[in-house]
């Protein structure tokens, strides 16, 4: 058996995202303007940069000019829609009310905000780090984190390649690589599997609230040009959710496009709610449908999305390493953002470890990350929308709406509530299945609406059939003797991709079968199975998604 090659580096960083790539370009930013040497890799276990990026997206380019200030000169694609008209509408069964902005806050407006691929401003990203001598490796999943004789990081590990879903090495088996750092940066974005295990090694929730998250779910649509508004953004809340929470977005984006979609919270009680089915049935609404009719649908993915804002941020450092982006959780629920306050981030981890390395300190905690995280925009933005979610999870649509926009004038005019709203846990949140109502979703009409497979096939998801499931259950029989008596085995509706079914019900011998080929990485069935049983690890490099523009 091969032994694993190393390759030593001053800082690692797992992820290609926006943090990830923010954070390598500051660190070079800094070695050019100190005359300084820094060796810096990304890694990226989408097959590019941008393959596993998915967002609505509506950019706030605060860090982005902070990063790079000539930004809009430089061909970056996020310029070429800058938002123009905002509109939040109210939907019933048959009509909409528009939310006059007048009762929002002013920092809740798009003033300023461009609309685009999130993908594809990875991708320039990446174009401007790899100029900068910042070292990319896509295709390479870190699977493993490595650690000192003293308990420190010491750097991650990629998966092995060519290894059959019996364990045995085929043909083109090559072992994974380590990476060794001074300096490791977990960019993972949203419930990153390696960030979880940092997690609970360092105890680094100890201090914070649960995250809570919802599933966003989207597609590109090609629209009727003469129905096509460039900078045109649109959200909606109501319907088609009943007890849950959540809404829906449309982006008139560059070339003719709209991006739309829909979230739903993963705090939702009845076990029969799918949330793609949701989906599907908003964009039947009378408002939307008159949007796309005479459209194609170009695109599918999803996502799922921290949603615990100020007080579910865990500690963020800790020997040898930094969480950065979405694997802090760092998005602004109620503006729908949260690629500046990562950018932001990854910036602001990268100016303290600079200033490690320079010292020659290594391998300890970078106090100075989260010292200046707290006094910097991040913190302000998100203390001010801390209610908001579980404002809403806690009184439901209509009061929660009204309670979260109270809290957010008041903190806003500097006389906020005297306290903070907690969080519990997504998987605890769901009630057994004889305490709901069946929901009787609509077939798919072909039109508007589409089935599950035929939308992953649009993401372009792919992974090597002979290769381990990465989808593992701590105990296998859990989800029929346990989970389809209590809650119908919800993992069926839960997940966006058709990974998980119960077969032979009808035969009287009821199998769960997990089509791990499908899987988007969406992460959802690891955050919402009621028993904490799925454990979603990383696949084979390169697999998953393959997101054009999304």
């Amino acid at each position: 058996m091969r032994e694993r090659e190393s390759m030593p580096y001053d800082v690692v960083i797992v992820g290609g995202g926006p943090a990830g790539l923010a954070a390598a370009i500051r660190l070079k930013q800094l070695a050019a303007e100190r005359s300084a040497e820094i060796s810096v890799c990304v890694l990226e276990k989408g097959s590019e940069i941008g393959a596993h990026i998915l967002s609505g997206a509506v950019v706030d380019p605060r860090a982005l000019d902070e990063l790079l200030p000539e930004w809009r000169t430089m061909g970056c694609p996020m310029a070429d829609v800058p938002v123009t008209e905002n509109h939040h509408w109210v939907l019933t069964g048959s009509g909409k009310h528009e939310m006059p902005h007048a009762m929002m806050p002013p920092f809740m407006n798009n003033k300023g905000t461009y609309t685009g691929s999130l993908g594809n401003l990875c991708r320039w990203l990446a174009e401007q780090a790899e100029g900068l001598g910042v070292e990319i490796f896509p295709g390479f999943a870190a699977a493993e984190v490595l650690f000192n004789e003293d308990g420190s990081v010491k750097g991650v590990a990629t998966g092995d390649m060519g290894v059959a879903r019996d364990g045995t090495h085929k043909p083109d088996y090559q072992p994974g690589l380590e990476l060794h750092a001074r300096y490791t940066f977990f960019a993972e974005g949203v419930r990153g599997h390696l960030t979880k295990e940092l997690k609970r090694i360092f105890d680094l929730e100890a201090d914070c609230q649960p995250q809570v998250y919802g599933i966003g779910l989207k597609e590109l649509w090609d629209i009727d040009p003469a129905k096509h508004v460039p900078g045109r953004v649109i959200h909606t809340q109501g319907w088609p959710l009943d007890d849950a929470w959540g809404g829906g977005f449309l982006y008139h984006q560059a070339n003719g496009q709209v991006a739309l979609g829909f979230v739903v919270a993963l705090s939702y009680k009845n076990p029969h709610l799918s949330p793609f089915q949701e989906f599907q049935r908003w964009k039947t609404h009378p408002a939307i449908r008159a949007i796309l009719e005479g459209g194609k649908r170009v695109s599918y993915g999803a996502r799922a999305i921290n949603e615990g804002g100020w007080q579910s941020v865990p500690r963020l450092v800790f020997p040898g390493g930094a969480l950065i982006g979405c694997s802090a959780g760092f998005v602004n629920v109620p503006r729908i953002k949260g690629s500046h306050t990562a950018m932001k981030s990854g910036m602001l981890a990268a100016e303290a470890a600079f200033d490690a390395i320079a010292a020659e300190r290594a391998a300890d905690e970078l106090t100075a990350y989260p010292e200046t995280l707290n006094a910097s925009w991040i913190a302000t933005e998100l203390k001010m929308v801390r209610n908001v979610e579980p404002a809403v999870s806690k009184f439901g649509g209509t009061v929660g709406t009204l309670v979260a926009g109270t809290d957010m004038w008041m903190r806003y005019l500097k006389i906020g509530l005297p306290f903070t709203f907690r969080h519990k846990p997504d998987h605890e949140k769901l009630w057994q299945a004889n305490q709901c109502p069946k929901i009787d979703y609509p077939k798919p009409d072909g039109v508007f609406s589409f089935d599950r497979l035929s939308s992953v096939f649009l993401s372009n998801t792919n992974h090597e059939e002979d290769q381990p499931v990465h989808l593992t259950l701590k105990d296998p029989d859990i989800p029929i003797q346990h989970n389809l008596p209590l809650y119908d085995e919800p993992a069926q509706r839960y997940c966006p991709a058709g990974v998980y079914e119960v077969v032979g019900l009808e035969e009287g011998n009821p199998r769960f079968q997990i089509n791990a080929q499908n899987c988007v990485h969406c992460k959802t069935c690891d955050i919402k199975d009621p028993t904490q049983n799925i454990n979603w690890v990383v696949p084979e490099g390169g697999g998953g998604p393959n997101y054009p523009n999304m």
